[in-house]
């Protein structure tokens, strides 16, 4: 059986990833700017709602992975309320400035989340060197590393995924993700072998507003009058496509 975790940007995606058969969700908000920490009222209220496995995403804003003391501070104090609310899990990733794992603040914050689990996100593909990261990744104690193969999508990183599939010797989970569907997820697990994976299966619902103001935006990007959420009719063809080409 192939597993997928759900990148879920809100409540509402998390419930219906887990109606599609997901069996995780990583909970982020904001994703066009890659996923930053939801806020409390969506941890709580998706843990007493999910009966599948949450893992919140640890990260205080968009753009690059190397944190001021400030941030890291904030990090660590969602950490402390993600294991209050009775998470499964993180999802975190610091940098240094020359591209290498952070591995001294990765590693308090890997401490400070036990006994939650912990995966490594995509500041991995952002690494200098994504062979050597994976060796650090791994001392860490980290249980998974959500990765394209260090390229723009799964599909183009495909083959560097399979040798680091190989070469992590199922020490750790290499969990392909970015733009995985339909169309290539069979593919991937045929290049790759991978036996999970990392989509949002998300649709289009558009503003059921009667009124709508043309003239000026909120901040949104595209449509102002529509949102994204996950669908889990999609999340359920995904799965069924996945377990048809393992």
């Amino acid at each position: 059986m192939v597993n997928m975790e759900v990148c879920a940007n809100s409540l509402a995606s998390a419930l219906a990833a887990q109606e599609g058969g997901a069996v995780r969700v990583e909970l982020c908000d904001n994703l066009p700017e890659g996923g930053t920490t939801p806020s409390y009222a969506q941890i709580a209220l998706a843990r007493r709602l999910l009966s599948i496995k949450l893992y919140p995403i640890i990260r205080p804003r968009g753009g690059d992975f190397l944190y001021t003391d400030l941030e890291f501070e904030l990090m660590k104090e969602d950490i402390r309320i993600c294991k209050a609310l009775n998470s499964d899990g993180i999802v975190i990733g610091i940098l240094n400035a020359d591209g290498s794992v952070d591995m001294k603040r990765c590693a308090e914050l890997v401490e400070l989340a036990r006994p939650m689990q912990v995966t490594f996100h995509r500041a991995f593909d952002m690494s200098s060197d994504l062979f050597i990261a994976l060796e650090d990744i791994i001392s860490l104690g980290c249980e998974r590393i959500l990765t394209s193969g260090g390229e723009a999508s799964a599909i183009t990183g495909a083959t560097v995924l399979a040798k680091l599939i190989e070469q992590a010797n199922e020490r750790i989970i290499i969990m392909p993700g970015a733009g995985i569907t339909n169309a290539n997820i069979a593919e991937l697990i045929k290049i790759t072998g991978a036996i999970e994976f990392h989509a949002s299966a998300r649709s289009s619902a558009a503003s059921k507003m009667l009124f709508k103001n043309q003239k000026l935006s909120m901040g949104t990007e595209g449509n102002e009058f529509s949102h994204d959420t996950t669908s889990p009719n999609k999340v359920r063809e995904l799965i069924a496509i996945a377990n048809r080409s393992a």
